[in-house]
């Protein structure tokens, strides 16, 4: 009686003990995916800044004095560009600032007083991308 109780003492610890390991590692790795609400927050909150600093670079560019001349002489209303700005989608959006910004990067590299002809007819460019691109997305 003695022998048969070590051997299922046994048995059952050769067999429990595996599974106690199991679970432990299991649970281990779970540990290290847990993801904080905080973090949670930051990385919900990251599309949203993202967005509204594109759009901000596109419309510090539309509000510059050169721009505004170069719209004006294109017969581009302003208001219509800047409504349009905020109905992009993120991939248009991104592009278009991503571009006023290497113009913007221009400007302040040296030639901040003076826009060529090519500068106003990038910024015109610009401005009917943004409100063709509106107008084929609705």
């Amino acid at each position: 009686m003695n022998v048969c109780r070590k051997w299922c003492s046994w048995t059952l610890a050769a067999i429990l003990l595996p599974c106690f390991a199991v679970t432990a590692a299991r649970v281990q790795a779970q540990d290290k995916h847990v993801v904080t609400s905080q973090q949670l927050s930051k990385d919900a909150a990251r599309p949203a800044e993202t967005r509204g600093a594109n759009e901000a670079a596109l419309r510090q560019l539309f509000s510059s004095e050169q721009a505004q001349r170069a719209l004006r002489s294109a017969n581009i209303d302003y208001s219509k560009v800047d409504k349009a700005v905020s109905q992009l989608n993120d991939e248009d959006l991104a592009r278009l600032a991503e571009r006023s910004r290497q113009m913007q990067d221009n400007f302040a590299a040296g030639r901040a007083g003076s826009l060529s002809d090519r500068d106003l007819l990038i910024i015109i460019i610009i401005a009917v991308l943004v409100i063709a691109l509106v107008a084929v997305l609705r």
